[in-house]
């Protein structure tokens, strides 16, 4: 995709690709697809990292091959940043910081239905600098939404530079557990340990929202591209791009 459309955040996407592949293949009730609006919920608060959730959907079959190869370009409904538009996405979420209140949103209306839906939203280290997503922690918090989990992709990196230089957040696993969070940590890379944190979460007895402090690296899986941030907005050349699928097919 990154390729075909000449497009940024290839970084972003591959900090964030084992979450969505752990909660799609294990967790997310999806109904009979898209349009069921019976099926469990993922908010992609990081609208940036769509690409993962892309290429997610089409594994679903969700998403048909022809889209990929327009991926970015004029005409296309597969933007560079997650779009309400395409079925599956809940959110437009260009403009970080407003997602997880729609996924709070979504949380407490299938609590008021009484349906057995859940909401995963995934939310950025760097997202957390937003007042709103505290302000919707806490309201979470306080409407007992235990059907909403949180997970933090905490790569240590953000638009301009390291989140402990633009803004320190000191322990993000002690602020969620301070605002009413039942709270774990895992390694966004190890699918196993990923299932077995969000499995354990979601097995606590309680009221409280859970949260997951997913601790990831950005750029992950391509040597050239791991925890260096210049691959935020750094497009793939001819020569970038062979280099880095050579090293994912041997991986």
């Amino acid at each position: 995709m990154a390729q075909a459309g000449g497009s940024v955040h290839i970084a972003c996407a591959f900090s964030l690709v084992e979450i969505l592949a752990v909660l799609y293949r294990s967790f997310l009730s999806l109904g009979d697809g898209p349009g069921d609006p019976r099926r469990d919920y993922l908010v992609l608060s990081k609208g940036h990292g769509v690409m993962a959730q892309y290429a997610c959907l089409h594994e679903l079959g969700w998403l048909a091959d022809e889209e990929f190869d327009r991926y970015f370009q004029d005409g296309t409904r597969l933007k560079g940043l997650s779009d309400a538009h395409v079925p599956g996405l809940e959110v437009t979420s260009g403009s970080l910081g407003h997602g997880l209140s729609v996924g709070v949103g979504l949380a407490l209306a299938a609590k008021r239905l009484q349906t057995a839906q859940r909401c995963y939203a995934i939310v950025g280290d760097g997202e957390l600098n937003e007042g709103s997503v505290w302000e919707a922690l806490l309201f979470a918090s306080h409407c007992d939404l235990s059907n909403l989990l949180v997970i933090v992709d905490a790569n240590g990196f953000q638009a301009m530079g390291r989140t402990q230089d633009v803004l320190r957040l000191g322990c993000i696993g002690d602020k969620l557990r301070s605002f009413g969070l039942l709270t774990a940590a895992a390694d966004g890379h190890d699918e196993g340990a990923l299932e077995r944190a969000i499995r354990g979460l979601l097995e606590l007895p309680g009221p409280q929202p859970r949260g997951l402090v997913a601790h990831t690296v950005k750029g992950k899986g391509v040597s050239f591209m791991e925890d260096d941030n210049r691959w935020h907005y750094t497009r793939l050349t001819p020569e970038t791009y062979s280099a880095a699928v050579a090293e994912l097919s041997d991986a």
